[in-house]
This record gives C-alpha cells, structure tokens and sequence, in this order.
C-alpha cells in the first residue's frame, strides 16, 4: 500500500495515521460492547423491543441536546474536549462492567448507562468530528472521511467477530472491560500528535446565542437544507437495511437468521467497497450524491423483487457501498462548504439528521413489513428515496438558476445558491 495513492493520500499525515488506527481500535471495543450490551439485556428480558429501547435512549440525547454540542465544538478547542470525552465513556463502560459483574437482573442501569453515553455523545461527538477535520489539511478531508467510513466497517466486523468469539469465555464484562481500554488507546494517540501539524479550524466567537446562530445558518441555507432532506428521507426509509433484511430472511425468503447472518456480512462487505470508491475519487461532488441516491433508491426498489437469497444479496452489495458513497458527500460537502467557525454546528445537525431517521425508519419499516410485508416496504422505500433524489436535484438547479439536467453537473461548492 502506497500513502501517495490518491485512494490513501489522508495517511501521508503523521496525526491522521494515529487517529486512523486509534478509530479502528475504538469501533472495534464500541461493537464488542453493543454486542454485549444486546445479549445482556435480551437475556434479562427476553424481548427484542427492549433492546430497541436502548437504542431510543442512546440516540435522544443527540435530538435534545446535538446543537449544544455543536456550540461547545466551535467554541472549545477540540483535543481537550476530545480526551475529556473520551475518558467519560471509557469510565461508563466501566460501570457497565462493574454492574454486569454485579449479577444485576433489572435493565434500568444499563438503560441508565445508555441514556449517559447519548449525553456524552451528544456533547462530545461535534468535537470528535471538529477534530477528525483538523488533523488533515481541508484537500485530503474527504479521503479522510471516506477512510474512516473503511476502518468503521472493518471494526463493526472485527468487532463483533471477536465479541462473538470472547463472549462464552469473558462474560459480557470481560467485553466491556476491552472497551473501556480502547478508549486509553485513543487518548494515547491524540496525546502523541505532533501540535505542528494540526490544521487549526477558525474558532467561533464567545457570546450568547451561538445555539440560536447555528440553527439559523442551517435554515438560511437553502442547499444545505435540501442535502439534510435527501438524507433523512435516504437514511429513514432508505437505509433501514437491518429490519428489512431481517424482515426479507424471515418472510419472503425463508432464509432464517443463517440467512440474515449472511445478508449481514454481505452488507458490510458493500459498506467496505463504498468507502474505497469514495476515497479514490478525487473530489466528492454534489453530482455524485444526487446520481448516487437516485441509483441505490432504483436497487432498494427492485431488491424487493427479487425472488432468491442470492439475488436479494446480489442486489444489496451495490446498494451498500452507494449508502457509504451517499453518507460521505453529504458529511464532506456539508462541512467544507460551510464556515469553519460553524463547523462543529454544522456536524451537530448531521448528527441531528441522522438520529432522526434512525428513529423514525427502523419502526416506520417494519410497520410497513408487518401491515403489507417486507417487498412492499422495500419498494416504497425505495421510490420515495428515488422521488426524494428528483426533488433534491430540481431544487438545487433552481437555487443555483440552471436547468434540471445542469443540476447533477454541480461543482462541489454552492456558495452562491
């Protein structure tokens, strides 16, 4: 492997290359312990819904309190914030731990734990990506970002793989005593950085109303605003894959959970290629999210046609690797098209956006898998994703007075618009 590469040029960085492995090495304890903290509360209740509420809990404090962080972001400098978040999570998932070792029978610990970790994240994320963007130069951020979308998709797998592997031998503590170690390994990266080589994004000014300030960027901006549309009808009812491969193994297909085990692995796969795709290109253009939404939209509509395990299977690899493409440019373009002293607002809103159709996808499909099965919902889905690509592209050639056809040819940057 060669940094000079253009599909690798982030790792000619000597700070991007401890943080790209101190990210794999923190998925990788991340996952082990999701996969801990799953089985833990599926064997105290015996209810999957209970482990969706654990979810809820995580994923609320980002809704409640995500521009908060935005603000602290713009506002902090990022590597202090980043080892003081750090060492908040790594101290829960010692108490996780501790209360597991315990032999607790009741999940409101463990719901309290999670409800703990949505407010460190919430607090703390927009710093971590404030940061991530500060220790390449601004040309190599979105190699950066499709990189780090790779080593998110080899630790989800590392991860569970292991935990998988360790479970019957460590007990679910033994898992989150490894995560709670993962986090000393990226505070020790950011702690071995070089100062000299930061890429210092421009601070925001310490005065009230920063909260009020971003949300009013956000909704002044109009290309902004129809980015952040596409994705959330993209990321509710378009990429929603884990109910509705679950839904599509035990239905139609009649496949069961081998057969969901390996539309799982097929989809990480896909995640994997998407983010080599997006790291060779040299740019991640408008164009390309709004040609790439509309094409993996076109997938999920027809995978719900599709009658074999390995045709549904063969289908859902492109549409993962376009989901990983999609999520890039959107994270990229929304982030160096916007001011730096905005920046840490700006991936508060994304995180906004993402908790949001998260929340409202997972049950939105499976009520549709349940009232007119899984195909059906994958084919609504899937043209409301294309009429949702359709939409964004004609309001983004109006703000930008070309014609329908022009607006897929976008330059990366919308200042004007």
């Amino acid at each position: 492997m060669s940094f000079s590469s253009s599909t690798f040029r982030a790792l000619r960085h000597h700070n991007y290359r401890l943080w790209a492995g101190a990210d794999l090495v923190s998925v990788t304890g991340t996952w082990m312990q999701v996969l801990g903290v799953n089985w833990l509360i599926l064997t105290l209740t015996g209810s999957a819904t209970s482990v969706g509420l654990s979810l809820v809990m995580q994923a609320l404090p980002t809704l409640l309190l995500g521009m908060w962080g935005g603000a602290l972001a713009d506002r902090l400098p990022s590597r202090p914030v980043v080892i003081v978040a750090q060492l908040a999570q790594a101290a829960l998932a010692a108490v996780l731990a501790l209360i597991t070792a315990s032999g607790v029978e009741s999940v409101l610990p463990i719901y309290g734990v999670a409800l703990a970790g949505g407010v460190i994240t919430a607090l703390g994320g927009p710093a971590l990506g404030r940061f991530g963007a500060e220790v390449v130069p601004p040309a190599d951020l979105p190699n950066a970002m499709a990189l780090g979308s790779i080593l998110s998709s080899a630790g989800r797998i590392l991860g569970m793989s292991l935990a998988g592997v360790l479970l019957p031998f460590t007990g679910n503590e033994g898992l989150f005593v490894i995560n709670t170690a993962s986090f000393f390994v990226v505070i020790a990266a950011v702690l071995a950085m070089r100062r000299e080589q930061f890429h210092q994004l421009a601070p925001a000014e310490r005065q009230r109303g920063s909260v009020r300030e971003g949300l009013g960027y956000v909704l002044r901006t109009p290309w902004l605003l129809v980015v952040l549309a596409l994705w959330f009808v993209s990321g509710s009812v378009g990429r929603n894959y884990q109910v509705t491969m679950a839904a599509m193994s035990a239905g139609p297909l009649e496949s069961g959970a081998g057969g969901y085990g390996l539309l799982s692995t097929i989809f990480a796969v896909g995640t994997v290629l998407g983010g080599f795709l997006a790291a060779a290109r040299p740019q991640l253009t408008i164009r390309l999210l709004l040609v790439t939404a509309f094409v993996i939209g076109v997938a999920q509509a027809v995978s719900g046609l599709m009658p074999e395990l390995w045709m549904f299977g063969a289908v859902l690899l492109p549409i993962a690797a376009g989901a990983v493409a999609l999520d890039t440019t959107v994270s990229a373009r929304a982030q160096l098209d916007s001011p730096e002293h905005m920046r840490g607002r700006v991936i508060a809103a994304l995180s906004i956006v993402s908790a949001g159709s998260g929340a409202l996808g997972g049950p939105l499909l499976g009520w549709l898998s349940d009232a007119l099965g899984p195909r059906v919902a994958l084919e609504i889905g899937g043209v409301s994703c294309v009429a949702a690509a359709l939409l964004a592209a004609v309001g983004l050639a109006r703000l930008s007075g070309r014609t329908f056809m022009q607006a897929v040819r976008l330059r990366p940057r919308l200042e004007n618009a």
